[in-house]
């Protein structure tokens, strides 16, 4: 038992931590009973804005210029209420991390018609989906579980 709780602390110790922050973009539609949630299309993969906090950035600051950077608005949305912290483990380049992510609920101030995906993050598209579609639609199970939240706090 002990051997099998140190093998598990060496491989603990050599994941790289990331913090980051995201936003839930969601805008009510007179026509729909539920919101509609604003996705982007990564890596063959639908998913939340979400970015990594920079020096000297609150996790608020992160999350509001990620949604805006990667979904090309010119004006920051309203920040919303905090939802839920997500973690999870990947690796890139033979590195692994543990990234722990601050999700906020957001709206726009004024309507967008046009978004910019922000090409060098490898966003593709960026497109406006109902609640019930969002959660089917997003390619990780941990943004569902960030989607049920936002449903409960509206």
């Amino acid at each position: 038992m002990l051997t099998r709780q140190v093998k598990m602390q060496k491989r603990n110790s050599s994941l790289q931590s990331i913090t980051a922050a995201g936003g839930v973009l969601f805008r009510q539609n007179e026509t729909a009973l539920t919101p509609e949630i604003l996705l982007i299309y990564r890596r063959g993969v639908w998913d939340l804005p979400k970015g990594k906090l920079e020096e000297g950035e609150s996790i608020k600051e992160c999350a509001l210029r990620e949604v805006s950077e990667e979904v090309g608005l010119a004006k920051k949305p309203e920040m919303g209420p905090f939802l839920v912290q997500t973690n999870h483990k990947y690796k890139q380049e033979g590195t692994a991390f543990s990234k722990e992510t601050h999700w906020f609920a957001m709206s726009l101030s004024e309507v967008v018609t046009k978004f910019y995906p922000e090409e060098k993050e490898g966003i593709e598209k960026v497109a406006w989906y109902p609640l019930e579609e969002a959660k089917k639609k997003v390619g990780y199970n941990n943004l569902v579980k960030v989607l049920n939240v936002l449903e409960e706090k509206l």
